[in-house]
């Protein structure tokens, strides 16, 4: 079985978010259960230099872009035992940052060409391409459109992936024939016409063979009006051919007991040695050195979608129950000068750092109490399952991942690996608060807890098998025909 994962970032060549992550684990979880996996980048700029020596240049093609011929670069490299391909065009790739640009849409538009072009060029004809949100969507719709009908492309099949259905790549209907080719009845409705204009992510929808999302319960939010975007009608007629599969994270990188940027490695039979990284933690940030106050840590994109207006609207009362507050990140300005106009006024409560710091952010699943993280919406999230992991206690709205992944702790039953909410208010986030610092006074019933949360499982182990079904599956439906 070969597999091509087709993305427009990947981890730890390049990363601005989740799927970075993903792309950077589950290729090397899905190798390990016998299948060849194979992966496709952009050569951005920020790739780090010595990743860039070690790459070897195959070849160059030219890639037609509508009417514009342009030079694609095909270079390799072989990491953990997966050969990473990478497509090297410096006019749309060699920037500042992967995305943001005017002309992201052209720019996805080669890197999708270019994915389908290079691979009679390197030896790897795939069973399956898999394509990861609207950077690659394209890729499916140019398979069916215009590259099924040669020997080679025949029988591959595709699988998209929905990361975040918020973002589409939407842009003017003129790019559909300008840089695609496209014919003029595919600008519709069970094609690739949105409101009048061409989305990327609906041609990865309509015209791939199987789609998939990162968690189940995002898969059926998205078959909603609330979240589905526009789409939800769309998702909820394809729903036989739409599933959940619950993204996991590396539990190599992502383990208490060997992590380098730790004050002290800990398990869950010495959590007596995570009560050191707290310390050093508050040390660090400055800010009261004390085992008795409940110290909450925030890692994350500051934008509206992470539930930043519940936070800001409780701040008062949540530092009136004798807390600390930890927050990394950036994002918008908003919210960037919320929480350091907070830290002027709490200087001894709140510590705002507005950058990101991979050490700090270790060290803040390590030696925080709880993890706040009450979305609006949350296809799968990262972060709980890196809390969960550390035995830092989750605190979460009950949506997408959040609700798959943390489960409400029940006294009676002794049950559960977090504290949960429904309603996305800041009353009902405020009174999960003060219930989960509540058991946090009781120190036996919090070592349960505790434990209850580094036991869930949060590896990519079963996500990968549940991709493998789904591969297998559809090479048998190819395999008929």
């Amino acid at each position: 079985m070969k597999v091509l994962f087709a993305a427009s970032e990947g981890a730890p060549f390049s990363k601005s978010g989740g799927l970075g992550d993903v792309i950077g684990s589950l290729p090397f979880y899905l190798n390990k259960l016998g299948i060849d996996v194979a992966v496709i980048l952009p050569k951005y700029q920020e790739i780090p230099q010595d990743f860039k020596e070690e790459m070897l240049w195959l070849k160059s093609i030219t890639v037609e872009v509508g009417w514009r011929k342009q030079y694609c670069g095909i270079e390799i490299l072989r990491y953990k035992d997966i050969f990473f391909y990478f497509i090297d065009n410096e006019y749309y790739f060699n920037r500042a940052d992967a995305y943001g640009y005017e002309d992201d849409g052209e720019r996805f538009a080669f890197f999708s060409r270019s994915v389908l072009d290079i691979l009679p060029h390197i030896g790897f004809k795939p069973d399956i391409i898999h394509c990861h949100d609207w950077q690659a969507a394209m890729i499916s719709y140019l398979l069916k459109t215009q590259y099924q009908y040669r020997n080679f492309y025949h029988k591959i099949k595709t699988v998209f992936t929905i990361h975040n259905l918020k973002y589409q790549g939407v842009f003017p209907r003129e790019v559909l024939q300008d840089l695609f080719n496209g014919a003029y009845q595919d600008f519709s409705k069970e094609g690739v016409e949105y409101y009048g204009n061409v989305s990327y992510m609906k041609g990865g929808i309509n015209y791939c063979d199987t789609i998939t999302t990162v968690s189940p319960t995002y898969a059926k939010e998205i078959q909603q009006p609330y979240l589905g975007e526009g789409l939800d009608g769309l998702l909820y007629h394809k729903k036989q051919q739409l599933c959940g599969v619950l993204n996991g994270i590396d539990e190599s990188k992502f383990n208490p007991e060997t992590d380098q940027h730790l004050f002290r490695n800990y398990n869950s039979k010495k959590l007596e040695s995570k009560k050191e990284n707290k310390l050093g933690l508050q040390k660090k940030l400055k800010l009261p050195v004390s085992l008795d106050i409940p110290l909450i840590g925030i890692v994350t994109r500051l934008v509206e979608q992470k539930g930043l207006d519940l936070i800001a609207s409780q701040l008062t009362s949540i530092i009136a129950e004798n807390v600390q507050l930890v927050i990394l990140g950036t994002g918008d300005k908003r919210y960037e000068e919320i929480f350091m106009e907070a830290e002027k006024r709490y200087p001894e409560n709140i510590s705002t750092n507005i950058f990101f710091n991979e050490v700090l952010a270790q060290q803040i699943y390590g030696g925080c109490d709880f993890f706040l993280m009450p979305s609006l919406f949350e296809p799968c999230g990262l972060s709980q399952l890196i809390a969960l992991r550390y035995g830092t206690i989750p605190i979460v709205r009950e949506t997408g991942g959040l609700k798959d992944t943390v489960k409400d702790y029940n006294e009676v039953s002794k049950k559960g690996n977090g504290f949960t909410f429904t309603d996305y208010e800041d009353e009902a986030m405020f009174k999960t608060i003060k219930k989960g610092l509540g058991f946090y006074k009781n120190k036996a019933v919090w070592k349960d807890i505790v434990r209850n949360a580094m036991k869930t499982k949060v590896s990519w182990e079963k996500s990968a098998k549940a991709y493998k079904k789904l591969y297998a599956r559809l090479i048998e439906e190819t395999s008929t025909i």
